[in-house]
């Protein structure tokens, strides 16, 4: 009778850990980041930024399950290292880096299908690094900067196993914009991410 309990009791835990296990979930994407064009109120003249090689780590946790859809709370770090900056009088940083730390809400469909579509929301912190130098190598009298970011996303995941799957997403964070030495047209700028990875469940 004991070893039948025990059993029983190793079966119920055993579940019980399988379904804890299902409420996390870890994602690694990369990508490019498109930042939008600006101009320069004096000269008219764009400044244009290459497109940064982007990495993503991303942390969620499960806080509500239907049959039709999921809410998760999802945590998106994106970590652009560099970007070439260019501008006609290469009086711009040479490049700059950047960071977006975005808490936010993801809403999957049919969230135990193989494949589900998702929608995130949310917003945060951003950082941006400036080079020590302009585009002609001159000393670059700015600063890294700081600003708040919105975040909105779209994506989709597929799961061929039942914990590892593969992710495709795109997501904009919304923010204020880099210390450029020069005023532009934009108090705020779009930048675009676009990434594919891998996911998983635990």
């Amino acid at each position: 009778m004991a070893a039948k309990r025990l059993a029983v009791l190793i079966v119920l835990v055993l579940l019980s850990a399988s379904g804890w296990a299902q409420i996390n979930d870890v994602a690694l994407t990369v990508g490019r980041t498109f930042i939008s064009t600006q101009t320069v109120r004096s000269t008219g003249l764009p400044v244009h930024f290459g497109n940064e090689e982007t990495v993503q780590f991303n942390y969620g946790r499960l806080l509500l399950a239907r049959r039709l859809f999921s809410i998760t709370a999802e945590l998106p770090i994106a970590i652009s290292p560099r970007a070439d900056v260019n501008y006609y009088f290469g009086t711009t940083p040479k490049d700059i880096g950047s960071i977006f730390i975005t808490p936010s809400a993801r809403v999957n469909i049919f969230p135990t299908e193989s494949v589900t579509p998702w929608v995130s929301l949310g917003g945060g912190y951003g950082h941006f690094r400036t080079a020590s130098s302009t585009l002609y190598n001159g000393v670059n009298p700015g600063s890294s900067s700081n600003t708040a970011a919105l975040q909105i996303g779209i994506g989709l995941d597929v799961w061929p196993w039942e914990r590892w799957g593969a992710r495709v997403e795109a997501r904009d964070f919304y923010s204020g914009v880099p210390n450029l030495n020069v005023e532009t047209n934009r108090s705020r700028q779009h930048n675009f991410y676009v990434g594919v990875g891998v996911i998983h469940r635990f």
